[in-house]
């Protein structure tokens, strides 16, 4: 597949780079073409096969658990707290809830959390039953989960670390590609072009067609 070459050989001019003291993210850039955002609003999320990062997750849950640090319904009054609040939301990538506080966790957190992207969802961060055995797998599927949320003509998303092997990192931007295509209106020919980068390198173009 010619996306996958071009990918090979992406990887091996970014890794010929100059080395930087930390682990760099790797970016995935879809350039789209030809569709209206208004009309096909893009909000999905994408399990991919190797896990990018661990997620910080904050969880709204009746009780303490465990597996997770808890933010009980008992603790909701403190954060009328403005600052409080803002810390918390800063202080975590992703916040799970069980069903039966989110009325509550929208009324108290909704207008901090909207905004930042990180309100707990349906799609992936809505338990029924705050088992260990529910957190435990939701926390799994979290952190192997990316989030496309389409807001103009391009997508940018991490995909992958500098430290993972490249057939790891092609591996994750051929699962989020080949899930973007499938919900575009006009599949391939709404992909401009693709792009793929280090955090400090100039991106390399990936040929599509």
């Amino acid at each position: 597949m010619a996306v996958k070459e071009d990918l090979k050989k992406a990887l091996i001019e970014l890794r010929k780079g100059k080395e930087r003291k930390f682990d760099q993210t790797v970016d995935l850039i879809v350039n789209l073409q030809k569709f209206d955002l208004k009309k096909t609003p893009i909000n999905l999320f994408v399990t991919v096969p190797h896990k990018i990062k661990d997620k910080k997750i904050g969880a709204f849950l009746e009780s303490k658990n465990a597996n997770v640090e808890t933010i009980m319904g008992s603790d909701f009054k403190k954060y009328s707290d403005k600052k409080l609040l803002k810390k918390l939301v800063n202080n975590y990538d992703y916040f799970i809830a069980q069903a039966s506080l989110m009325p509550k966790v929208a009324a108290t957190f909704g207008r901090v959390l909207g905004p930042a992207g990180k309100m707990p969802s349906p799609q992936l961060g809505i338990i029924m039953n705050a088992d260990d055995k529910a957190i435990t797998e939701l926390k799994t599927k979290i952190n192997n989960s990316v989030k496309l949320k389409v807001k103009e003509s391009s997508v940018k998303l991490a995909i992958g670390k500098q430290s993972m092997e490249d057939k790891d990192i092609i591996d994750n931007v051929m699962t989020v590609y080949n899930n973007l295509v499938k919900v575009l209106p006009r599949n391939l020919e709404n992909i401009k072009n693709v792009e793929i980068k280090f955090t400090m390198s100039k991106p390399q173009k990936i040929k599509v067609r």
